[in-house]
């Protein structure tokens, strides 16, 4: 389909198995073009590749709640497609990574040589790793140079909660990308972050599409999530009531709030509010583990008022 590192499924081929491979083809799901490089652009950049908002993330969540889905096969495979659709974008990204360091390392083996200005690069916001670690490339990691961490990937089991954690991220990805956007006066790379937005839209949309299929046509239906547990089970004092902790007597936050009072959310019950106050008592723990090796006076003072 057009997708650089992309997947094409061959159904004759592993309809009777049910198996899938990845393929790609060595076209760019979208023209990415430089006019001008700049270095320090670059690696703005790669806070959309490797950062917390980045494409690697979004990337293997989807897959990974697509390798993990269990429930009717259309959202595993809607799961795969925009996962694999996102093996694009880093694509994309990396290529103009690459793109605007082009013509940077003639200056760098110049500056290498010459020890103050490879300072003053430095400085000037050139990520040095590009070079040093790069060879004039991408990186799996963020602006700063720290690697991508996979504990952000986001893959409960729960589908309606992987959802608002896929519209969180396609959210902070798209404003992500409106920044970048705002960052460079290159119309290449403008243009290039113009399909991307446009991506994040549609993606933000899917998701938001999926939570309302779950809830019947109304979104709120699918709360409190999990919805497969009895809240008969759940304490019924304070499933419904907005604690506040404010010290000030009157209201914290003014009269006639949506979440203090009304139908809430989910339609099964009314909102209401009341000041903190301690439902338990003060916690009494056990004397130290001696073989925890805890001070002596602890072990003697164990259970003494203070």
């Amino acid at each position: 389909m057009g997708v650089g590192s992309g997947c094409l499924w061959d159904n004759a081929m592993f309809h009777q198995s049910n198996d899938r491979m990845f393929y790609h083809d060595k076209k760019l799901q979208y023209t990415v073009r430089v006019e001008k490089p700049n270095p320090t652009f670059a690696r703005a950049l790669q806070q959309a590749i490797g950062g917390i908002e980045g494409e690697i993330r979004v990337c293997l969540q989807y897959l990974f709640q697509a390798w993990n889905s269990r429930g009717p096969m259309r959202y595993r495979d809607m799961l795969l497609d925009t996962g694999t659709e996102e093996m694009a974008h880093i694509e994309m990204l990396a290529t103009a990574v690459a793109l605007n360091l082009e013509g940077a390392s003639g200056g760098i083996v110049d500056e290498i040589v010459d020890a103050n200005p490879i300072v003053k690069s430095i400085m000037g916001g050139m990520d040095p790793r590009h070079y040093l670690s790069g060879g004039l490339g991408a990186m799996a990691a963020d602006a700063n140079g720290v690697p991508f961490n996979g504990s952000w990937v986001v893959s409960s089991g729960n589908l309606a909660a992987d959802m608002y954690a896929n519209v969180m991220a396609e959210s902070t990805g798209r404003l992500l990308a409106t920044r970048l956007y705002e960052l460079t006066d290159d119309p290449g790379m403008k243009d290039m972050l113009s399909f991307l937005i446009a991506r994040d839209t549609m993606h933000q949309n899917q998701w938001l599409a999926v939570l309302e299929e779950l809830g019947h046509g109304d979104i709120t239906k699918v709360h409190p999530i999990p919805n497969s547990f009895p809240q008969v089970n759940e304490n019924q004092e304070v499933n419904y009531t907005f604690v506040n902790t404010n010290l000030d007597a009157e209201p914290s936050a003014g009269e006639n709030r949506r979440w203090t009072q009304g139908t809430s959310i989910d339609g099964k019950a009314e909102f209401k509010e009341e000041k903190a106050f301690p439902r338990g008592s003060e916690p009494k723990l056990g004397p130290p583990a001696k073989e925890g090796y805890a001070q002596t006076e602890q072990l003697m003072g164990a259970g003494e008022k203070s």
